[in-house]
Formats: structure tokens, C-alpha cells, sequence
């Protein structure tokens, strides 16, 4: 039997029917108290959970070392039998970055504990589908013209995920030793704009020109990106990623993997799952995605700051239907439901609940707007019929919003 842990185990369970999920939030799962009901009945452990930066939908100390330290107390007391932690290399560029060295104190810990256990460091993982620093790689590859990118000369090694959980099914079988620690890479390493190419190519897009960005002029960047994991979207230009990034992403030499079979290439990888259309698009809206969230933001926090500098004047449509008290109040209720609007759909947890809000007040909005005034679908600005597009962009914005 396995069993998966999930935040949204109702998702996930349609994915993958033959798995038994059960709904936990790692975060919570810091005392050896909450593991003993997982592990019963189980045999083996694979952690393969992790975050990049600390934010509102994630704590990295309580996800990646004190849920572990918990899981492993708990673990040692049962019938678990071997711990396979999928981890990364903790040494390096970013070393000191919560994410590698809350992973790197959980790693210690799983080798102190005397539980059987093997350690994985994957390097960068590609595979059919990509999330995270893979999905920013492809957006750079799409981009138009020319190729914007960041540390473009550090080296960076791949691992194909299915050469992952190929080992993964080793270390299960029995093929490697207690305490096992090794890095998991193919025998090449490239650099970020070769990378990106190759990306480029895969999607079927000609050639453009490389522009190297400073790492000064990117911080912006880098901090407008914290700011939103800040707000629970996990974002791959986060400091953490730049961090590493500009060292590159290197295994340890004496700790490689070296199989019987050598690990796919990046470029094998690629030719074995040829793109498709979907992968095209994707890879476009990947970064407009950002760009739609906070355009539509902007779009309703001006309309509602915008009316409430002359209420009056923006309360005279109401006046043929209603006293001027009640007019202006109802202007003001509606100006304060923008804004609540546009700061909401900001933030992670409530951003689909905004973009329905959206939908649900713009077509009030021009239902009254018909009922009362008609002639504004005539008007030469076009209030109504500007109304018309932003429409569409939330529609837009709700069918890119999932991040997995």
C-alpha cells in the first residue's frame, strides 16, 4: 500500500487514483505524536517534500527540519524499516540560505539517528512536466527577441526525473548500503544560457540573441519576487534561487552517483518527450502570469481610489434613483469593494476567491450600469464596453492560476 501526504489531497487523488492520500500540512506535523498515525502499517519513508523560501503558504523550519526531526523520532519507535530522503546539495552558493540549510540539518539528523537510510541530491530535475526553476527555464527560452537572463555562464548539472525514481526503486530494493549519501547527476554540466538554447530549440523557436543581465539590475526583480512569496506565491526568482544560481548547481565529485547505465543528458531527456503545443503556451504565459495578477490588481484598487477623491461627482448616477445621503454611501461601499478586490486577488490563499468576486461584481456592475444609465454602452470613452476585456483577463488569469 502507499500513501501520500498532501495539502490537497482531494486534488491529488484525482491524479493518481491507485494511492491511498491522506490531508497533512507538514508545518503541523512538528511532534513525534503526529507521525505515529501516518507510519503504522508502512514500512518505508520517502521525503521528497520541500519549499525554496520562506512565505505565507511556507516555514521552512518546521517543513524541512522540525517535521523531520519529528518524523524520525517517531520512525525510529515503529516499523519503518529504511528512510529515503530526497534532499539537495546543502554546500555552496546559497549554503547559508534557510532552504539548504534547513535541508542540511535534517540530512545530519537522519544520520544520526540510527534509522536505515539513504540520502539522494538530485541536481536540477527535468523531466515531461516542469515546476519551479524548469518552468522558469522554459519562460526564458520562449521569451521574444531576444533572451534576458542572469548569471547566463554558471554551470549547472541535470539528473533526468525518471533516472530519479529509477533510484529511488533501487535504494527500495535493497541495491545500496545504510547511510548511503550520494549526488545525482549525468556526467555533463552546462551552463544556464546553454541551458536556456536548448530549451529553445525543444519548443521549435528560431534563435535569438543572448543578453547577459548585471546583478545589480535584477534585484528589483529579485525583490518584487520575496515580496510575492511574501503573499504565498512561490516564485523562482526569489533571492534563495538567485543565491545559488550564482554559483551554479555542481555536485560533489566524490559523492557522484556513478551507475552501470550513465544518467540521460539534458538533451536526451528533452528528445525523449517532445514538446507540444500546451508546452509553447505555457512557457509564454509563464511569466505574463505575474503581470496579469498585478494588472488586474491595479486595474480595481484605482478604480476604487480614483471615484473616492470626488464622491460626489462619481455618486451622480445614483441621484435620478436615491437621496444624496444614500448615493454617496452606496459610491463609497463600492469604491472600498474594489480595492478589497484588488488587494485580495494578491494574496495566494485568496487569489481565486478575488478573481470570482471580480467576475461576480463586474457583471452587477453592468447589470445596475443597463438598468440605470443605458446610454453608457453608447458613450464615445466607452466605460462599458472597456469593462469587456478586463473581463476576459480575469477569465484569463483564473485558467493559468494553479502552480501545479
Amino acid at each position: 500500500m502507499v500513501t501520500g501526504l498532501a495539502r490537497n489531497p482531494d486534488r491529488a487523488r484525482v491524479k493518481h487514483l491507485s494511492i491511498d492520500w491522506i490531508k497533512a500540512d507538514l508545518a503541523e506535523m512538528t511532534d513525534p505524536s503526529d507521525w505515529h498515525g501516518v507510519l503504522n502499517s508502512h514500512q518505508l519513508v520517502i521525503n521528497c517534500a520541500g519549499a525554496l523560501q520562506d512565505g505565507l503558504s511556507d516555514d521552512l523550519a518546521a517543513t524541512q527540519e522540525r517535521a523531520m526531526l519529528a518524523l524520525y523520532a517517531a520512525a525510529s519507535k515503529s516499523a519503518i524499516e529504511l528512510v529515503v530522503q530526497i534532499s539537495a546539495r546543502t554546500e555552496g552558493g546559497g549554503q547559508d540560505q534557510p532552504f539548504l540549510a534547513t535541508k542540511r540539518n535534517a540530512d545530519k539528523a537522519l544520520a544520526a539517528s540510527g534509522l536505515n537510510h539513504i540520502i539522494l541530491r538530485p541536481a536540477l530535475v527535468i523531466g515531461r512536466n516542469a515546476h519551479g526553476g524548469t518552468a522558469l527555464l522554459r519562460a526564458l527560452a520562449a521569451m521574444p527577441v531576444v533572451l534576458p537572463l542572469i548569471h547566463a555562464q554558471s554551470p549547472i548539472e541535470t539528473v533526468s526525473v525518471d533516472d530519479v525514481a529509477a533510484i529511488v526503486s533501487a535504494a527500495i530494493a535493497g541495491e545500496f548500503q545504510s547511510g548511503t549519501d550520494i549526488d545525482l547527476a549525468a556526467g555533463e554540466a552546462l551552463t544556464l544560457r546553454e541551458l536556456v538554447v536548448l530549451h529553445r530549440n525543444w519548443l521549435g523557436l528560431p534563435p535569438a540573441r543572448l543578453v547577459p543581465i548585471p546583478t545589480g539590475l535584477a534585484k528589483p526583480v529579485t525583490r518584487a519576487a520575496d515580496i510575492a512569496g511574501r503573499l504565498g506565491w512561490r516564485s523562482p526568482l526569489r533571492s534563495t534561487a538567485m543565491a545559488v544560481m550564482s554559483e551554479g548547481v555542481l555536485s560533489r565529485r566524490n559523492a557522484r552517483y556513478l551507475p552501470s547505465r550513465p544518467l540521460a543528458t539534458v538533451a536526451e531527456t528533452l528528445d525523449a518527450n517532445p514538446s507540444g503545443v500546451q508546452d509553447l503556451w505555457f512557457a509564454r504565459l509563464y511569466l505574463l502570469k505575474p503581470l496579469m495578477i498585478s494588472g488586474l490588481a491595479l486595474f480595481w484598487m484605482l478604480s476604487g481610489i480614483i471615484p473616492m477623491l470626488s464622491p460626489i461627482a462619481a455618486s451622480r448616477h445614483f441621484l435620478p434613483f436615491m437621496p444624496d445621503g444614500m448615493a454617496t454611501d452606496l459610491t463609497l461601499t463600492t469604491c472600498l469593494l474594489d480595492i478589497a478586490l484588488g488587494a485580495f486577488v494578491l494574496v495566494r490563499p485568496f487569489a481565486r476567491s478575488a478573481l470570482l468576486g471580480m467576475l461576480g461584481v463586474t457583471f452587477g456592475y453592468l447589470a445596475g450600469g443597463t438598468l440605470i444609465e443605458p446610454s453608457l454602452w453608447l458613450d464615445p470613452l466607452g466605460p462599458f464596453v472597456k469593462i469587456l476585456p478586463s473581463i476576459l483577463l480575469t477569465f484569463a488569469t483564473l485558467a493559468v492560476l494553479e502552480e501545479r
